[in-house]
C-alpha cells in the first residue's frame, strides 16, 4: 500500500516539481490545482516516469472544491501521510499608499486562507496515519518586508504564522509542520502573474542572474525534510540562491 501525498498547486512550477520528486520518492500524488489540463500531463509524465498519481482539480479558495478534495483522500489507495501547502502566489509591486485591495485580498486568500482550509480538511487523515507531515511552502518575504511587497509579505508574514501556531497546537499529536522559505526563484509563472503578464517586468526580476533557484532545487528540500526519520522535525528550512544574501541584496552581472 502506497504513502499519499497531496500536493496544491500541482499544475506549474514548485507544485509540479514537487509531485514529480515525491512520486519518485514512492509516494501515491494527489496533485490538486485548478487547471486540469497541465494535471493530466503532469500525471502523464509521472507515470511515464514509473511513478503514480491522481490529478484532483481544486480551488483553494474555495470550500465545496477543497472538500471535494478530501473526498479524494478519503478514496485514495494508502493513508495519507504528506500535505504540501504549496498554492500561492503574488500580485503586484505597489506601495501601500497605492495598493490594489483586490490584489491584497487574493494574495491573502490564496495564500493563507487557502492553507488554512486545505490543512483543515486533511488533518483528520493525516493525524489517523500515525505518521502526518504538513509543508506549508511561505517565502523569505515570510519574515523580511520590502518596498512594493506590502501585500505579499503581509500574506507570507500570516501565512507563517499560521505554520507556528498549528506546530505549537499539534504538539503530542503524530502530525509534523515544516516550514519551507524559498528566496528568489524562477519558475514560469510566479513573477508574470505578480506583473500581470508583462513579459518584460518579469525577466528583469532575474535580470543578471546567472543561477537563480529552480522550481527542482525547492522540490528537493520539501522531499528532504518530508522523508527525514518522523521523529525528526524541520521547523523551517530557508533556501535561497548563492547570489542571494539577504531580500535586498543580490549580486547582478554587469
Amino acid at each position: 500500500m502506497s504513502r499519499v501525498a497531496i500536493v496544491t498547486g500541482a499544475s506549474s512550477g514548485i507544485g509540479a516539481a514537487t509531485a514529480r520528486r515525491l512520486a519518485g520518492e514512492g509516494f501515491h500524488v494527489l496533485a490538486a490545482a485548478r487547471r486540469t489540463d497541465r494535471l493530466a500531463g503532469l500525471v502523464d509524465q509521472i507515470t511515464a516516469d514509473g511513478g503514480t498519481a491522481t490529478a484532483v482539480a481544486c480551488d483553494v479558495t474555495s470550500d465545496e472544491s477543497v472538500a471535494a478534495l478530501a473526498q479524494a483522500a478519503r478514496q485514495a489507495p494508502g493513508p495519507v501521510t504528506l500535505l504540501v501547502n504549496n498554492a500561492g502566489g503574488a500580485r503586484g509591486l505597489d506601495p501601500v499608499e497605492t495598493g490594489s485591495v483586490e490584489d491584497w485580498q487574493w494574495m491573502y486568500d490564496v495564500n493563507v486562507l487557502g492553507t488554512l482550509r486545505v490543512t483543515q480538511a486533511l488533518l483528520p487523515e493525516l493525524a489517523a496515519s500515525g505518521a502526518g507531515t504538513i509543508v506549508v511552502v511561505s517565502s523569505t518575504a515570510g519574515f523580511t518586508v520590502y518596498e512594493g511587497g506590502g501585500g505579499y509579505t503581509a500574506a507570507k508574514h500570516a501565512q507563517t504564522a499560521v505554520a507556528g501556531t498549528l506546530r505549537l497546537e499539534l504538539c503530542g499529536r503524530p502530525v509534523r509542520v515544516i516550514e519551507i522559505d524559498p528566496g528568489m526563484v524562477k519558475t514560469d509563472e510566479f513573477a508574470l502573474v505578480r506583473f500581470g503578464g508583462d513579459a518584460g517586468r518579469a525577466e528583469a526580476v532575474y535580470a543578471g542572474v546567472a543561477e537563480p533557484l529552480l522550481a527542482d532545487d525547492v522540490a528537493d528540500c520539501i522531499a528532504w525534510c518530508a522523508t527525514r526519520p518522523q521523529h525528526v522535525n524541520v521547523d523551517r528550512l530557508v533556501v535561497r540562491p548563492l547570489a542571494q544574501a539577504a531580500q535586498h541584496k543580490v549580486h547582478r552581472a554587469s
